[in-house]
Parts: structure tokens; C-alpha cells; sequence
């Protein structure tokens, strides 16, 4: 009898090893703590006050759809739908993140709008995006930036706390004694463009030469031996505006949208009435 039950039991124990460990998982929530580590960077979660500003600050409305880099719990993506009605998505390493983000996307009645993906940022493409957010280390920004650049003119881009290197914010906002930046994706205006508008009972027509960095941009401007530089040059998603004083002492002030090879807008010459200008890339 004894060496039977011994038996049974040896076969038995293989069986309930699987059915208990089940049991754990069923009944062990994961609880992210403050500082745990992760691929590249530690947990540490965006106050909600710091959230509803990054959100507010990039104008993000039910049009947009926000991408969060690294999204952790994911508080910054449900708050998106949420409070600002658009459709978003998280990337986070961690599965556990993920699993638990999506389980809180679903208590805040937003899962519908919302995904989250286990991905590496490097390596998942997010160029749809209107807005990104992030809460990422100074060196993760900067090898992130190249690929921020490419992204459509007009893309916002949040991030709590840390900054582009040399690419300044567009806008500055402190909460609770942290900080937010906005940056706004610049479109590519530099090289030699064609400038004209009209003068008089023809066309007055420009050799300009744009320099570019980031969404500063400078520059010379030419009509026949007639030469200056640019003043107040930058470049805002599509919209452009710098300022020269022509030939004639009078100072212009171009405002426009660019579109690929092209420029144009109004020009505000003071107490003169505004005439439409255009530019045309030559190379």
C-alpha cells in the first residue's frame, strides 16, 4: 500500500506543479515600482498635472493620433483619448508594461482608442504620428532626433524634462517644478531660391540664399550689386517668415507656407497693403 501511494504521488506532483504555478499567475498582479530598470532607462512616471500640459502645450485634439515613446504604465496615451479624444499608441519594452497599460486603458473606458505594443523605439517606425511624447534620457533624444527631423513639418514633439542638445525647444512650460519642451518639426528650406513679388506696375525678383539650422534660418539676399542678410529667419512645421530691407531702404517682412520647392505668402511692407509673394528652390 505504501510503495502504491508513493507511487501515485510521484506521478501526481508533475500535474499539480503547472495547475499551482497557474494559480500564481492568476492571482499576482504586476506592480511597476518607481526606479525599477528597463531597457536603456529606469521607471519613473510623469506627474498627471505634467501630462494634461504636455498634451495642452502640442494642441492635441481628436484629429491627431499621439505615439508615447517609451509609454510605462501608460498614463500619458489614456490621457490623450481620454481628456483629449485622440486615438493613440504606447511603445514599451517591458510586456509587463504593456500587459498592465492595457489593462488600465480598458478600466478608463478608452481601450477602443488606444494600443500598446511590446517594440524597441529604435526600431519600430511611428512617422504617422502628429504627436510624439517622451520621457527619455538626454542621449536616448539625441540618437532619437535624426529620425524626429524626418518627420512631417508640423509634427509635435513633448518631452518631459529633457532636451534635443542643440535644438532648441519651441516652447517652455514649468509644472510642479518640472519642465516641458515642445518642439515643432521644421520643414527643409535651405538652399537657393528665386524670390519675387510685385513692384510697382511689375516684379520685384530676389537671389536668396537660405542657411538653415534646425528652425533658425539666415541667409544673403541679392538684386543685382544690391546685397544684405536676412533678419528674424524662422521656420515653424510649414510656415516660414524672415525679414530684409530691400534696395530701396524699405524693410519686407514674408510670412508663407512652404510646400516642397515652394514658398509663399503675404508680405507686410508697414503702412503699405500686403502683396502676395512666392519663392521657387532652384538647388
Amino acid at each position: 500500500m505504501q510503495h502504491g501511494l508513493l507511487a501515485s504521488l510521484l506521478v501526481a506532483i508533475p500535474l499539480l506543479v503547472p495547475l499551482l504555478a497557474q494559480s500564481q499567475t492568476a492571482t499576482t498582479e504586476f506592480k511597476p515600482e518607481v526606479g525599477q530598470a528597463g531597457k536603456d532607462v529606469i521607471w519613473v512616471p510623469t506627474p498627471d498635472a505634467l501630462v494634461d500640459r504636455m498634451l495642452s502645450m502640442a494642441k492635441v485634439t481628436p484629429k491627431d493620433f499621439v505615439i508615447d515613446l517609451g509609454s510605462g504604465d501608460g498614463r500619458t496615451v489614456i490621457t490623450a483619448a481620454k481628456k483629449f479624444g485622440a486615438n493613440a499608441m504606447g511603445i514599451e519594452y517591458n510586456p509587463d508594461m504593456v500587459a498592465l497599460s492595457s489593462k488600465n486603458a480598458k478600466e478608463a473606458g478608452v481601450a477602443d482608442r488606444v494600443q500598446f505594443v511590446k517594440a524597441d523605439i529604435f526600431q519600430t517606425d511611428f512617422s504617422k504620428a502628429q504627436v510624439i511624447t517622451m520621457y527619455l534620457l538626454p542621449d536616448l533624444n539625441l540618437r532619437l532626433r535624426p529620425k524626429l527631423l524626418e518627420m512631417k513639418p508640423g509634427t509635435r514633439i513633448v518631452s518631459h524634462a529633457f532636451t534635443m542638445g542643440d535644438w532648441d525647444p519651441d516652447e517652455r512650460a514649468e509644472v510642479e517644478n518640472r519642465t516641458a519642451m515642445l518642439w515643432i518639426v521644421p520643414a527643409k528650406v535651405a538652399g537657393n531660391w528665386t524670390l519675387t513679388h510685385p513692384a510697382g506696375n511689375g516684379t520685384a525678383s530676389y537671389e536668396i540664399t537660405l542657411a538653415q539650422s534646425f528652425q533658425k534660418i539666415g541667409g544673403t539676399v541679392k538684386q543685382g550689386s544690391y546685397t544684405t542678410t536676412f533678419q528674424n529667419g524662422r521656420v515653424q512645421g510649414d510656415t516660414a517668415q524672415f525679414t530684409f530691407v530691400d534696395p530701396a531702404g524699405t524693410q519686407r517682412r514674408f510670412v508663407g507656407r512652404i510646400s516642397e520647392n515652394k514658398m509663399e505668402g503675404e508680405l507686410d511692407s508697414g503702412n503699405l497693403a500686403a502683396m502676395r509673394w512666392q519663392a521657387i528652390k532652384k538647388s
